[in-house]
C-alpha cells in the first residue's frame, strides 16, 4: 500500500507522554499526540496577551515529522508553508532542527527561547521547501516553528497558517 496522508504526522516534542503543545519545547517525540498541520495560536499556541500585543512577542515550538507507514520510505521530502497567517502583524516560519533524521532535538529552555543555529524561513511551495530528504518507515526529522506578533498588533480571528510536507515514494 502506497504512502498516504495520513501516513505523514506532525508530532509534538517535549516528551514521549507529552501532550500539552506549551511544552513542546524540543526534546523526545511524543508518542501519543499527533497535531493537524492547520496550526494557530489556538491549537498550537496560546492567545497572545495585550501585552503580548502590544510590545511584540516571537514564540517556538518543536516539532517532529514523522514517516508512520509501515514499510515505505518517503524520498525527496520538504516541509514548507503553503498558508501563512491571514495578519499583516503576524508572522509563521519554520526551521529544521540541526540534528538531522531520527535524532532528538535539542530542548529550550522556555517558549520565548531561540534554539542554536536553526535559520527560519517560510517557504511556500514543495519545491523551495526546506528538504528533509529521505525518511524510511519509522523515522522523524525535527522542526521548528516560530510565530512572531508585530509590535502593537491588533486582536485578530482564526490567524491559522499550514505545514506542509511531502515528497515521492517507490511503491
Amino acid at each position: 500500500m502506497p504512502i498516504v496522508a495520513t501516513d505523514l504526522l506532525l508530532r509534538l516534542s517535549g516528551g514521549a507522554g507529552n501532550t500539552d503543545p506549551d511544552l513542546a519545547l524540543g526534546g523526545v517525540m511524543s508518542t501519543s499526540t499527533s497535531i493537524s498541520t492547520t496550526v494557530s495560536e489556538e491549537n498550537l499556541f496560546n492567545n497572545f496577551t495585550a501585552a503580548e500585543t502590544t510590545a511584540g512577542s516571537t514564540k517556538y515550538r518543536g516539532l517532529y515529522l514523522l514517516n508512520n507507514h509501515g514499510s515505505i520510505s518517503l524520498t525527496s521530502s520538504a516541509v514548507y508553508i503553503p498558508t501563512n497567517t491571514p495578519s499583516t502583524t503576524t508572522a509563521a516560519a519554520i526551521a529544521l532542527a540541526g540534528e538531522g533524521v531520527n535524532a532528538t532535538m535539542e530542548t529550550i529552555a522556555n517558549e520565548t527561547t531561540a534554539q542554536a543555529g536553526e535559520t527560519f524561513s517560510a517557504q511556500s511551495t514543495f519545491g523551495a521547501g526546506l528538504s528533509t530528504g529521505t525518511l524510511t518507515a519509522g523515522q522523524r526529522y525535527g522542526v521548528w516553528e516560530r510565530i512572531i506578533v508585530d509590535t502593537s498588533s491588533p486582536a485578530y480571528d482564526n490567524d491559522d497558517w499550514q505545514i506542509a510536507w511531502q515528497g515521492t515514494t517507490t511503491a
